[in-house]
Formats: structure tokens, sequence, C-alpha cells
């Protein structure tokens, strides 16, 4: 699936991964290839990618929407 993480200022991410862990506003979830359609708020924590490599980047609020194996996040911004 495609991930996309973009803050106001700038994008972040941009790739091909296997699965992403967010900190949703009412707990952590994973999306994972062929999830369902998905729009979640994002608190303070960590997005963990997992890909060829796995990545790590700590948010500071946002929005996720999953849709068509394509996952875009609008961070507030990355710490």
């Amino acid at each position: 699936m495609n991930l996309e993480i973009i803050t106001p200022d700038k994008k972040i991410f941009s790739g091909e991964v296997s699965a992403v862990t967010f900190p949703g506003t009412e707990g952590q979830f994973q999306v994972l290839n062929n999830h369902a359609a998905l729009v979640s708020t994002l608190g303070k924590g960590d997005i963990i990618v997992e890909g060829a490599h796995k990545e790590t980047f700590l948010v500071d609020g946002g929005v996720v929407e999953v849709l068509n194996n394509r996952v875009l996040v609008l961070a507030e911004s990355i710490l």
C-alpha cells in the first residue's frame, strides 16, 4: 500500500509499505494491506512504518485517511 505523511510545511514520507501503526486519539491501531476504508484522528505518539526497513515518526496530532490501499496522513507536526 502507498503511504504519504504530510505536514503543513513539507512532505515527510512517501512510498510503499506493508504495515503502519498509528497513535489514534482512542488508542493505537495498525493498518495493513487491503484495510477497510477509515478516517481517524491522531494523538501525540509514534507512527511506525514497516516496509523495506522500519521507520518511526513522532507526530503531534493530525488525521489519517485509508482508502483503496492508499494511506494519507495529515500531521500537525513531526517532532
